[in-house]
């Protein structure tokens, strides 16, 4: 069967921090039978969670793939981070999936990086299901929970089961039954009828299930009209039809920590989320940039996307996703590159793999999510494809780093290690960086947060035996301006080469204007010419628009420049002394000029946070926040905590956790997510 693509379901499970997100996924595993034990987060046992430094803090660093049978269909799973310094996992992940299963706190609903996961679950068009999760927690809030959902992702959540954490029970909402976990693991789910005050006290939520599937079925758009109960077999068809289009989103409840609610979950996995031919075409361009049509079938020549690297028992690995066609072992393939070029790679092994344990296969085809050695060359978003049908897909968005720490070898010594370390270390994550700082010399690693970079520090010291010395965060800025302002420069210069003088001169005016917070640069290159009646040749205007590229690269101080526009209004050429490299001179001094007199100003990160802290401390943590610069847009309360949300600076953040646990004895925590370069 699970060579069947009708029976697989390749699915994420993802969520913000600390929803229970890898707990549900150890449940998953037992009640399949794929796991022989429940391992625990807290007692760093999950068996998705199987690197040191996930089990030493408690988290998920690493995307994990696992397979699972449940009831004749293959659900591959792949457990993703909740952190936000990991997010690349995520991303990287939801670009081959097919379904996903958002996991939410009973309590706290959709959080920051729910609204993360769901942003990057938009930009593929994934269907999606919730798991509101962690229901037996003092105030948690099964429909409060769907309303944050709408209010906070524009979602349209439709429910499918209700909990009854205090009966260890859901109400199924299609099935018309009650489902009880008992036993020591929640293994035996025993059925009864629902009581008829539980039934009728679920009347609005049953409400809401029966119109979002009146949308997609008229028998049962008559029916919800003469107030009767459509049929089960309908409304799974109908809610199937609209989760595939991506616009409704079944939502389950229970408490995965307590075995409670699993099962259903993974039976509504089966039934509405989509088999890999049940998903559009992916598409790709041919070498001639001509959009083609990836049908996922395996008669076709085989294509497939590189969405991972990972170095396995010291050797490189990739991860990818057989979008087209057949894979065997020794099979060679290409990657084509931007350049139109084809770097021929061979595949020398091709497993099969369940978290950190793989298993050799012969052969793999579409629709699946495999594992491959012998690959040096291919990286995260590659495509590789058959010999015979290069073509490229759709690549994967890398976000940039934030934070940089100046970084070297305790040891001299150990410098060329380091850098070896370090480049395996980057070629597993796209978002970590090694550059070298031009006016100190030193070498600066860049992440996504602090933990990012701890963790990296840590994995140093145990795989690779290197202590490495960090020096103080230094936070990654931009640069761009605050007003219009024009320049003009008048480039001339003569240059003695050998008893000759080679005159180099033009001049040029340029403006610069701002834009909006996100815009990129834009270059502007349609300059009259004097003297008047010349015209600019190809090889003149591509030198005009160099040195306009060169001058809006970085700004005053020496960062980055970004939404700013550049316009060239004017050149001025002087015969055979305005050569091509005096052009780009000219052009370069004058944007630079305008650039100094249109108000330089200084971007940096601003993070969206959310910080959550006991009712007793809010105004403290508000008053500290505010000194901080942050931009407060809400507090919330529930029950005897409350949240905030705001946008603060990065570099006011650094070192927050410890001054948050001190002002709330400890029981204060924050997320924060990057949102903007601005002025702060």
């Amino acid at each position: 069967m699970a060579n069947d693509l009708s029976n697989v379901r390749n699915i994420g499970i993802a969520a913000h921090v600390d929803a229970g997100k890898t707990t549900l996924t150890e449940r998953v595993l037992y009640y399949t039978g794929a796991s022989h034990k429940i391992g625990e987060v807290h007692d760093g046992e999950a068996h998705m969670d199987y690197i040191p430094e996930e089990q030493q803090h408690g988290i998920t660093i690493m995307a994990a793939v696992t397979k699972a049978m449940w009831k004749d269909h293959l659900i591959q799973v792949v457990d993703t981070p909740g952190h936000v310094d990991f997010t690349i996992e995520v991303e990287r992940s939801m670009r081959v999936l097919d379904g996903c299963v958002i996991v939410l706190d009973g309590v706290r609903g959709a959080e920051p990086q729910t609204e993360t996961v769901w942003r990057q679950r938009n930009k593929f068009n994934l269907p999606a299901m919730f798991f509101v999760n962690k229901m037996d927690r003092p105030g948690a809030d099964f429909r409060r929970a769907m309303e944050t959902l709408q209010d906070r992702l524009g979602a349209e959540p439709v429910p499918v089961t209700f909990p009854l954490p205090d009966e260890q029970a859901v109400i199924h909402l299609i099935d018309k039954v009650k489902l009880s976990f008992s036993g020591e693991k929640g293994s035996v789910v025993t059925e009864s009828p629902v009581g008829e005050d539980e039934w009728t006290a679920t009347l609005d939520v049953r409400e809401t299930l029966y119109l979002a599937a009146a949308e997609y079925d008229e028998a049962i758009e008559e029916a919800v009209l003469m107030e009767e109960e459509p049929e089960a077999d309908a409304l799974w068809a109908a809610l199937r039809k609209g989760c595939l289009t991506g616009k409704i989103h079944p939502t389950l409840g229970g408490t995965a920590l307590k075995n409670q609610g699993v099962q259903p979950l993974l039976d509504a996995v089966i039934k509405l989320l989509p088999a890999p031919l049940e998903r559009p075409a992916s598409i790709g361009t041919d070498l001639d940039g001509e959009e083609v049509l990836v049908d996922m079938t395996p008669s076709e020549p085989f294509a497939a996307l590189v969405f991972k690297v990972q170095m396995w028992e010291g050797r490189r690995h990739v991860f990818a996703r057989i979008y087209r066609g057949k894979l065997n072992k020794g099979d060679q393939v290409v990657i084509p590159r931007p350049d139109g070029s084809l770097e021929k790679e061979r595949v020398a092994r091709v497993f099969d793999v369940d978290a950190d344990k793989k298993k050799r296969m012969d052969k793999a085809t579409a629709g699946q999510i495999v594992l491959l050695a012998g690959l040096r060359h291919a990286t995260t978003g590659d495509t590789i494809c058959a010999p015979e049908a290069p073509l490229l897909l759709a690549a994967i968005d890398l976000r940039e780093p934030v934070l940089g720490l100046a970084v070297e070898a305790a040891s001299t010594k150990d410098e060329e290690k380091l850098l070896e370390a370090l480049d395996k270390l980057q070629q597993e994550d796209p978002t970590l960086r090694l550059e070298e700082d031009e006016e100190t010399g030193q070498r600066v690693l860049r992440g996504m947060g602090e933990l990012h970079l701890q963790i990296y520090f840590e994995r140093l010291q145990r795989e690779f035996g290197l202590d490495v010395r960090a020096g103080k965060p230094d936070v990654v800025v931009r640069e761009t301006i605050g007003q219009e302002s024009k320049a003009t420069s008048l480039f001339h210069r003569v240059i003695e080469q050998e008893a000759i003088s080679i005159e180099m001169k033009a001049g040029c005016t340029a403006v610069v204007r701002p834009k909006g917070r996100g815009d990129g640069t834009n270059i502007i290159v349609e300059p009259s010419v004097s003297p008047h009646g010349v015209s600019l040749s190809d090889v003149q205007l591509a030198a005009v628009r160099a040195g306009a590229e060169d001058a809006s690269a970085t700004g005053p101080r020496g960062s980055q420049m970004q939404d700013i526009e550049v316009e060239i209004t004017k050149i001025e050429l002087f015969e055979t002394a305005s050569s091509e490299q005096a052009i780009r001179v000219a052009v370069a001094e004058a944007v630079r000029k305008a650039v100094a007199g249109a108000k330089p100003q200084l971007l940096r990160p601003i993070m969206k946070t959310d910080v959550v802290v006991p009712e007793e401390n809010l105004g403290s943590v508000l008053g500290d926040l505010q000194s901080r610069g942050a931009m407060i847009h809400n507090t919330t309360s529930q029950g005897d905590t409350a949240s905030i949300q705001c946008d603060t600076p990065l570099d006011k953040l650094l070192g927050y956790t410890t001054q948050l646990r001190s002002m709330t004895r400890g029981r204060g925590q924050f997320t924060m997510s990057f949102d903007r370069f601005d002025v702060a």
